[in-house]
């Protein structure tokens, strides 16, 4: 497999967090070559300042892998993390952390700031640009859909019932809550 079908699997995360008026970030866990975990925005679902989707996919693949550090994975996200979500794969020790768009604003890994060029006891490799055009068109079109209905983030906002993307991976593990 490769970084553009793990980066779609990616962004069918991010479809999801849109389904449920959540900005739509989406993110995976590699390992092997076999997707282990998924996450997706929850920020304003689960009134969490912490529930990016690179944190909840992180959380998911600890969980499964019964460590908190996870040297032989790569994470795929469809956004640059920002400084605590790079900081966590960081810690978290991952191979390779592989993003679409670049955020300008937040974003820790050359776009507002960059702290991959800090020196740490590990080194992760953090490499832009999978998928760019089509994921940050999401972030566009989201955020205009937004303006326009004049919408209003809250965590009741999201707990309509909602069709959520199944992933095609026959391997991968469901994770219990």
């Amino acid at each position: 497999m490769n970084d553009l079908f793990f980066m779609q699997q990616a962004l069918d995360q991010a479809r999801n967090a849109w389904a449920v008026g959540e900005v739509p970030v989406g993110a995976v866990v590699v390992k092997n070559n076999q997707l282990i975990a998924t996450g997706f925005n929850q920020t304003i679902t689960q009134a969490d300042p912490t529930g990016h989707a690179e944190i909840i996919a992180l959380r998911a693949a600890a969980q499964l892998e019964a460590n908190y550090r996870l040297p032989d994975c790569d994470l795929y996200v469809t956004l640059e993390p920002c400084a605590m979500c790079a900081m966590a794969l960081i810690h978290a020790r991952f191979r390779r952390v592989i993003f679409a768009a670049s955020d300008p604003k937040t974003g820790a890994c050359g776009g507002n700031m960059d702290i991959t060029k800090a020196s740490f006891n590990h080194q992760t490799l953090f490499e832009g640009g999978v998928l760019a055009d089509l994921c940050g068109q999401l972030l566009r079109d989201f955020f205009a859909d937004r303006r326009s209905s004049g919408f209003e983030p809250t965590h009741q906002a999201a707990s309509h019932a909602v069709e959520i993307i199944e992933i095609s991976a026959p391997s991968l593990p469901i994770v219990p809550k």
